[in-house]
């Protein structure tokens, strides 16, 4: 399944640290922040401009459980400049013409733009900015689905003992993925039912209501002050004050996020279930042939002209690396970093092929950081994205991968891209580094409820709840999702490669777990306040992100 899921301290003593690692490196004065578990719970609603912000707060000074970000720029960088260090995005595209992101959009210098040759010799023709292995697609099945469909001929009808020993472990592929398409589409239809369901009771509340109190944009206040004693009345007035209570909001804007999780599983029933659907038909290549490689062009912010499906990828870019010093939007968690595009992931699960092929194409251009906030539980070809791992970790490249957005404990479930398995916890690569999400509740509420865990195979935690970045069409929205964490992860690695270049890959990533935040704290998991677990188990470093500890941790490394 695709993972743009929409889902007091006692101070160490005082100690003098000098980066050594780089000429480029700020020098450090600095106490690194320890000692978590005595800082009081925020017992107030964050305002609008810290929930805007909370990714970069710091728990210390404003109880929130973000990576001090604006700590680290304040006290450590400062106005001081590191190396610059290329990012790959490997995503669902990426505006960039984005008024946030336009100052900070990798160009390839030895591409000469727009006249029809590959300058370079990289295999990639006019690859300016990046590449888009995905060509004009845009819409997409669910890998079970194009497993199901594509075995169902096949096996349809079949049992188990009728099946040749050379074809048992296909036949258990498809069995696998009829059991989860059958599910996952009853589950998406009743969800979109039920969506509908609650609109119409909902509109006729909020127009009952509405009339009565003469506006619709009703306050709280307004609506528990209402008279209401009769039915259907008071029943409106119940429903409406419960949304109001529950989701802190008027009722209009419930309106409309009730639109847009009904167009969603609507959409998700054209496309991630059709089966009539070939969404790879457009871009001509045959994505079960690992050496068919020529296919796809150079348009990162993808086929479309409204360019509402590079979302997800823009979204994730500036949480990355927004301009921090062009007095607009926000600012990303890095500078002194170019974002290169590369568009993989369609709506629906990406195809094994194009991430193989986007890792490999990231590092052989230069990145020295890839963000991959995408996955799925069902993979035809998972060694040629396994062999991109080892090819990254050979070539000293760090992956942040997003963990996941179903509350689950990894340990127990395989996802893909991962760099081991739940039978085989022995790693393939030591510069893959896993990310789980964060809520902005420090507390019992610590860990988003969708946010997937795993002692072995979720490394660390930061934050992914209600994370406003920028959106196409220099826009900016919330989105939330283990697919925001990655990226708030990736941008301080690009911190550490920048200030730190001969610390390797596989070094950022024991920095980036060995100095973040740990809690003995237990926590809510999978959204379940029955189910209770330590925040120390739910990882292998047992810890949250946090940039200043960071830079405190690279300039001790040598």
């Amino acid at each position: 399944m695709r993972i743009p899921f929409y889902k007091p301290l006692l101070v160490a003593a005082s100690a003098g640290l000098l980066a050594s690692c780089s000429s480029t490196a700020p020098k450090i004065v600095s106490t690194p922040i320890e000692n978590i578990d005595s800082i009081p719970l925020k017992v107030t609603d964050l305002s609008e401009t810290q929930l805007k912000g909370w990714g970069g707060a710091d728990l210390v000074k404003d109880t929130i459980p973000g990576m001090s970000v604006k700590k680290a720029y304040d006290e450590i960088i400062k106005n001081q400049k590191g190396k610059t260090v290329i990012v790959g995005v490997i995503d669902s595209g990426v505006d960039i013409e984005h008024e946030d992101l336009d100052g900070v959009i990798w160009t390839n210098a030895d591409e000469i733009p727009n006249n029809n040759k590959d300058d370079d010799n990289n295999g990639y023709v006019d690859d300016v900015h990046g590449w888009n292995f995905l060509g004009d697609a845009v819409k997409e099945n669910m890998e079970y689905t194009r497993i199901y469909k594509r075995l169902k001929p096949k096996y349809e009808g079949k049992t188990a003992s009728s099946i040749s020993t050379a074809d048992q472990k296909e036949f258990i592929l498809y069995k696998e993925a009829k059991t989860e398409y059958e599910k996952e589409y009853q589950e998406t239809l009743q969800t979109k039912n039920q969506y509908e369901q609650i609109k119409e009771q909902l509109v006729a509340a909020h127009a009952a209501v509405s009339n009565r109190l003469g506006k619709e944009d009703y306050t709280k206040e307004e609506l528990s002050a209402m008279e209401a004693n009769a039915q259907p009345m008071s029943q409106y007035k119940a429903m409406l004050m419960q949304i109001q209570n529950n989701v802190n909001e008027n009722i209009p804007e419930a309106l409309k996020e009730l639109d847009e999780a009904i167009d969603y599983y609507a959409g998700r029933l054209e496309s991630h279930f059709n089966l009539e659907l070939d969404g790879r038909e457009v871009v001509g290549d045959d994505p079960y042939n690992i050496q068919d490689r020529d296919y796809g062009d150079n348009r990162v912010s993808g086929p479309e002209a409204d360019k509402e499906h590079v979302k997800h990828g823009t979204h994730v870019a500036g949480i990355i690396a927004a301009e921090r010093n062009n007095n607009l939007g926000i600012k990303g968690v890095a500078n002194n970093v170019e974002i290169m595009a590369i568009r993989a992931v369609p709506d629906g699960d990406e195809y094994d092929k194009d991430i193989a092929l986007a890792i490999r194409y990231a590092v052989d251009n230069g990145a020295k950081v890839i963000n991959t906030s995408f996955g799925k539980y069902f993979s035809t070809n998972p060694e040629w994205v396994r062999e991109a791992l080892k090819y990254a970790a050979e070539n000293d490249v760090l992956i942040v991968n997003a963990a996941g957005n179903d509350g689950l404990d990894l340990d127990g479930e395989m996802i893909y891209p991962n760099d081991q398995t739940p039978d085989n916890p022995t790693e393939i690569s030591d510069s893959f580094l896993t990310v789980g999400a964060l809520n902005y509740e420090y507390g019992a509420d610590l860990i988003a409820g969708f946010s997937n865990y795993g002692k072995m195979n979720v490394d660390v935690f930061a934050p992914g709840t209600k994370i406003w970045s920028t959106t196409p069409n220099n826009e900016y929205e919330f989105l939330q999702g283990t697919s925001m964490a990655a990226p708030a992860v990736t941008g301080v690695a690009a911190m550490i490669r920048s200030f730190y270049p001969k610390l390797s890959a596989s070094q950022v990533k024991e920095i980036i777990m060995n100095s973040g935040l740990p809690t003995n704290a237990s926590v809510i998991v999978g959204g379940d306040s029955n189910n209770t677990k330590a925040f120390s188990e739910l990882s292998t470093s047992g810890r949250m992100v946090n940039l200043y500890n960071a830079l405190i941790l690279a300039s001790q490394t040598k």
